[in-house]
């Protein structure tokens, strides 16, 4: 396969990219990612059997490959018809992932297998507050002024719910309930539950084949991802991805 650049040098380039103001993305450039290898990893009744849930991560950048193949399995296309890894209700494909990374915030286009800027700059720390009313977001919560403090002596991994230093990607999962043809909001917000959740299970069972590291979570900071993102009001952030190498 033909590739413009080494593997290497393609990732240490975006790297470097220098932080800019928010929302300019013209000094980024689209990713063009490699073709995934299909013929890694564990079976998977061996993948089912490590697969757990990581805090804390090795802050070593991934390389092209394994985020090429990470976001192939996650909801790439394997199919002819344009079909994907991720099943999805009344095939609505109506999960989007956004993957933070040092250099900025990218859009994962299934279709070309790449990258697309959305957003420079480093925003992963701004991710992961604290919802409010506490670690799950309890319906009915008052919101407070500040981002919940972590406990005194606490890890930067933190417990469940807590804060957590930055994996080197950050995975964002985003349903838009507009693509489905049918359904009104309640039931729409159901599907889009659960095609998130199938696609979840592809990054952690990835990850539990490929020796990375990762956990899902609900807990993040919503109303700053819409406003990083520039999300409408029929999009939706449901779950994160934090992936890494094992630290």
């Amino acid at each position: 396969m033909k590739r413009s650049f080494p593997t290497g040098l393609l990732l240490g380039a975006l790297l470097i990219v220098p932080v800019l103001s928010r929302g300019q993305t013209q000094d980024l450039q689209t990713i063009k990612l490699l073709e995934p290898n299909k013929e890694r990893g564990l079976p998977v009744m061996k993948a089912l059997s490590v697969r757990a849930s990581v805090r804390e991560w090795s802050d070593k950048e991934l390389s092209l490959q394994d985020l090429s193949d990470l976001l192939w399995a996650a909801n790439g296309i394997n199919r002819p018809d344009g079909k994907k890894t991720a099943s999805s209700a009344m095939n609505a494909q109506d999960v989007d992932i956004y993957v933070f990374m040092k250099a900025g915030a990218f859009l994962y286009d299934a279709a070309a297998h790449a990258l697309v800027p959305v957003l420079a700059g480093d925003h992963r720390s701004e991710l992961m507050m604290m919802r409010p009313g506490g670690p799950g977001g309890k319906p009915g919560a008052k919101p407070e002024a500040k981002p919940q403090a972590p406990p005194p002596g606490a890890k930067p991994g933190g417990g469940p719910g807590g804060p957590q230093s930055p994996a080197p990607v950050q995975l964002i999962l985003v349903s838009d309930i507009s693509r489905f043809r049918m359904g009104e909001t309640p039931l729409k917000l159901e599907w889009a539950a659960i095609d998130t959740g199938i696609v979840s299970q592809n990054i952690s069972l990835f990850c539990a084949a490929t020796g990375l590291a990762t956990r899902p979570r609900a807990s993040m900071s919503r109303e700053k991802i819409k406003e990083l993102l520039k999300l409408s009001d029929t999009q939706y952030p449901l779950l994160n991805h934090p992936v890494g190498y094992p630290k």
